[in-house]
């Protein structure tokens, strides 16, 4: 029977909305054969997507994000800075999971997917994304 391993990525990510983190996804799953990872945010104020970085997407994904959640409306969930609301509504667009099938060690994504943390919470710098790798059969 297949069993999974799971491990803890600590981040740091200060004021950036996103960070990459497909290198220690990749890391992660290295060496271990066929196999499903899953990416984890154990966070109200946070999700992690795949999406093409370094073109431009980074900067549209934040003037989506404020065109749709403006830090400067006003939300029901208010404590925290000016704006906290918005990061709580941020997991209902931005999965605080995915999934990825992994084939001898390696992530099957595409030629320009990478694995990205996104959190518009500055109240806390420090955080955490799980890592689990289920190995098939």
């Amino acid at each position: 029977m297949a069993g999974m391993e799971s491990e803890v990525l600590r981040l740091t990510t200060g004021d950036r909305l996103t960070t990459d983190i497909t290198g220690a996804v990749a890391r992660f799953c290295a060496d271990k054969g066929d196999g499903l990872c899953s990416v984890f945010v154990p966070h109200a104020t946070a999700g992690v997507a795949i999406f093409e970085t370094g073109s431009g997407t980074e900067e549209d994904l934040e003037l989506i994000l404020e065109s749709m959640l403006p830090r400067g409306a006003r939300f029901a969930h208010r404590h925290g800075s000016p704006g906290h609301g918005r990061d709580h509504v941020l997991p209902a667009f931005i999965s605080p999971s995915l999934v990825i099938p992994v084939l001898d060690g390696r992530l099957t994504l595409g030629t320009w997917q990478s694995v990205v943390f996104v959190d518009s919470n500055v109240d806390n710098p420090q955080r955490e994304v799980r890592l689990s790798f289920l190995a098939s059969a």
